[in-house]
């Protein structure tokens, strides 16, 4: 009879042993999940600024064109060095609700607007 008694005892270990593994990795993948959400969600507040915040650098540089400035002149009012393409983009990407085509990696493009051509503005010689 010890020697049942024994193996009796040992299964019921190993079932407790298991039985706390299983608890400890569900409350691992628990705080591993709640990890995952707060990455997710501080990327998520990351991107939404950055979009604002380019939103509103594209609108700016949109007046300064407006306001007869080429693109040049309007970069060197700012006095940081964008390249013409990052310019496109930035006013490209403030105007509101105009879609067109895709871009290369298949997500909608806003319109293009007409002032940023890099040749100077109309009444500018």
């Amino acid at each position: 009879m010890g020697k049942q008694v024994a193996r009796q005892q040992a299964r019921a270990r190993a079932r407790k042993a298991r039985a706390q593994a299983r608890e400890d990795q569900a409350k691992r993948e628990q705080r591993l999940t709640g990890l995952g959400e707060q990455v997710v969600a501080a990327v998520t507040e990351r991107d939404a600024a950055v979009v604002d915040c380019e939103r509103r650098a594209g609108r700016a540089l949109r007046s300064l064109v407006e306001e007869g400035l080429s693109t040049r002149e309007a970069l060197a009012w700012c006095g940081v060095e964008l390249t013409a393409r990052e310019v496109h983009r930035l006013v490209r990407d403030a105007e509101v609700g105009g879609e067109s085509s895709p871009d290369e990696e298949g997500k909608p493009r806003p319109a293009t607007p007409p002032c940023v051509s890099g040749a100077p503005a109309k009444g500018r010689g």
